[in-house]
């Protein structure tokens, strides 16, 4: 059963999480998106002709966990690498509105801004165009980057790595990062890439969703739940860490401590409109709840509530304190 929280609970909740100063580190990209309408298909090609009304652009990947963060009131930093193209020009304008630290971003010539288009028509993503080209961070960079953090990490209370796998994260600055964090007692989690194994030993939890962590354990895929109480089993003896947390989609998520009995939370979302970004949330919001003292439990189902508000949203979306309250008096009647 899960736990009943009173209002004075949420809102000491809350109020202890915008108290935290979170780095997020990951592949930073720029969300575009094209809203429109379709009235009717292309005579050139049978592809629906979109009337556009208007344009939008948001940080996107791990730039968009530290905007789930951002939006909510905590103090966030983000790094990873941009191009010094005109894209990178509009991540940094974003980033300085939304009141996001960049110190730890690393502008690289030869590098170019990875971009995603979305076109929105009627409610509906029509097709998304990506522009992108995979880079690893050359040694170089690291070093240039761990050089920052020793003076950002006295100032942070939690680190997430975020790896969409185009780079950024490798295992010379997973290890260097897992290292500067052990030395300064910092809470640290991870959203992992499958494509992308990496040793996560020291880290406080890792992220998979479910593909991800049948990936990771090298279990072939079965929806069965008894399945993934093994897996779980199988990624805190591989990874070594304190928790593992496997989000399910409408299933919810499930939380796995050594010692302890699985802990499964039910989605909360009332309404779904879009699920991208959902595990940004679910990763912004566990951390920061952890990082404010708070136990596994409360910080699980807190996630699951700020991704249920989300994914009635349209597009890669945040939410403010307001709307986590409500998710929780709408589901504690």
């Amino acid at each position: 059963m899960a736990p009943h929280f009173t209002s004075e609970e949420i809102d000491e909740f809350i109020g202890r999480m915008q108290q935290q100063r979170i780095l997020v580190l990951g592949d930073i990209m720029l969300d575009e998106f094209i809203w429109g309408q379709v009235n009717r298909i292309s005579p050139e090609a049978p592809v629906p002709v979109v009337h556009v009304n208007r344009e939008s652009a948001y940080p996107g990947g791990a730039a968009n966990v530290a905007r789930n963060l951002a939006d909510f009131g905590i103090t966030t930093k983000i790094g990873g690498m941009i191009g010094e193209d005109r894209f990178a020009s509009r991540l940094m304008t974003l980033f300085t509105q939304s009141n996001i630290s960049t110190e730890a971003v690393l502008s690289i010539p030869s590098f170019n801004t990875i971009i995603k288009t979305r076109i929105i028509a009627r409610h509906q993503q029509v097709v998304r165009v990506d522009r992108e080209t995979r880079r690893v961070i050359e040694r170089e960079e690291i070093d240039l980057l761990l050089h920052r953090l020793k003076s950002l990490i006295v100032d942070t209370d939690a680190i997430i790595i975020e790896d969409y796998g185009k780079g950024f994260i490798t295992q010379p600055l997973v290890d260097a990062v897992l290292s500067l964090a052990t030395q300064h007692k910092k809470v640290v989690t991870v959203d992992p890439n499958p494509q992308n194994p990496l040793d996560w030993s020291g880290a406080t939890l890792v992220k998979p969703n479910r593909q991800e962590a049948l990936t990771a354990a090298g279990v072939t895929f079965d929806e069965q739940e008894h399945n993934i109480h093994e897996i779980g089993e199988i990624l805190l003896r591989k990874w070594q860490i304190n928790s593992l947390l496997v989000t399910l989609g409408e299933e919810g998520m499930i939380l796995f401590e050594p010692s302890e009995p699985p802990y499964h939370t039910p989605t909360r979302a009332q309404e779904v409109y879009d699920v991208s970004g959902a595990g940004d949330t679910v990763i912004a919001f566990y951390t920061a709840a952890l990082a404010a003292g708070l136990s596994g439990i409360v910080a699980a189902e807190i996630a699951n509530h700020a991704a249920g508000v989300v994914v009635g949203k349209l597009g890669t979306a945040t939410l403010v304190p307001q709307e986590l309250i409500k998710s929780f008096q709408m589901n504690n009647p």
